[in-house]
């Protein structure tokens, strides 16, 4: 049928992909991918050749150039089935553009599901799964990378980070930094290669490991979730009288919610106490 199909290809075993997207690649009229070098090895492996089929490379730099062609070809009625490197489409993918000009466009997207490092990475950490969020590649910029490390920090969900066996080091020294050496993690490698490994310990301890051994390969970074952290009321109701020398009652209620972690009603009640004692004297 006509259509964006977002097909998932293999993130190292040529073999975990799906008979849906063989169908899908050997059936589409036309294809897209991040490398047209990559796409043809992997289309080679399972037999399925072009046979005068367009393959368009379709890439975060070019992508200004190329989304008017493929939309062209949608519109005209014609399947394209668009492929990542590695992985899930759309998934820290350049992907994101052309899926949201065809859906401007009123154009049918059918998602192809399969390999994702993100799923399994998450398996193999043994850290908590029912709630997790996935903040895909660290910044590499100094000022934004710290930012970003902080906020997420605070998370109280498993955190799933994609990074470079280049930059691995110096992103879990900055994740000390932030989150704490003694944080629980996991920095799994080359998931389903020869060479998989998953390294777990603290934070600390996976910045020794790879401090002596070179890393190798991509890495998924899976990082366990802030701690639950008791505040007393004598805590909040400090924050609230600091609060209240520069805000409203309201505002400084909302601030010791927001910065504490506290209920907002709960802040709220504090507050209102706090204030019938200091109208008392």
């Amino acid at each position: 049928m006509p259509g964006l199909y977002l097909v998932s290809t293999p993130i190292g075993n040529a073999r975990d992909i799906t008979l849906r997207a063989l169908d899908t690649l050997e059936l589409s009229d036309a294809l897209a991918a991040e490398d047209t070098r990559t796409a043809r090895r992997l289309l080679g492996i399972h037999g399925i050749g072009l046979r005068g089929r367009t393959l368009l490379s379709y890439r975060d730099h070019n992508a200004e150039a190329q989304i008017p062609k493929l939309i062209s070809l949608l519109k005209d009625g014609k399947s394209v089935a668009l492929l990542s490197d590695a992985g899930t489409p759309m998934i820290s993918d350049p992907g994101f553009r052309l899926v949201r000009s065809a859906v401007a466009e009123g154009l049918p997207v059918i998602p192809v599901p399969g390999a994702s490092a993100v799923l399994p990475a998450l398996c193999l950490s043994a850290l908590p799964t029912d709630k997790f969020l996935f903040a895909g590649f660290v910044p590499t910029a100094g000022r934004a990378r710290k930012n970003f490390l902080s906020e997420l920090a605070k998370s109280r969900e498993t955190v799933v980070l994609f990074e470079s066996p280049n930059r691995l080091c110096r992103s879990l020294s900055d994740m000390i930094a932030e989150f704490g050496g003694e944080r629980p993690a996991a920095a799994c490698r080359e998931i389903t290669k020869k060479f998989e490994e998953s390294r777990r310990g603290t934070l600390d301890e996976i910045l020794a490991h790879f401090s002596e051994v070179e890393p190798i390969g991509e890495f998924t970074i899976v990082i366990g979730g802030a701690p639950e952290r008791t505040v007393s009321d004598d805590e909040v109701r400090e924050r609230i009288a600091e609060a209240m020398e520069e805000m409203s009652l309201r505002d400084a209620a909302a601030f010791a919610s927001d910065s504490l972690g506290v209920a907002r009603s709960a802040a709220y009640g504090i507050a209102l106490e706090l204030k019938r004692r200091q109208s008392r004297t």
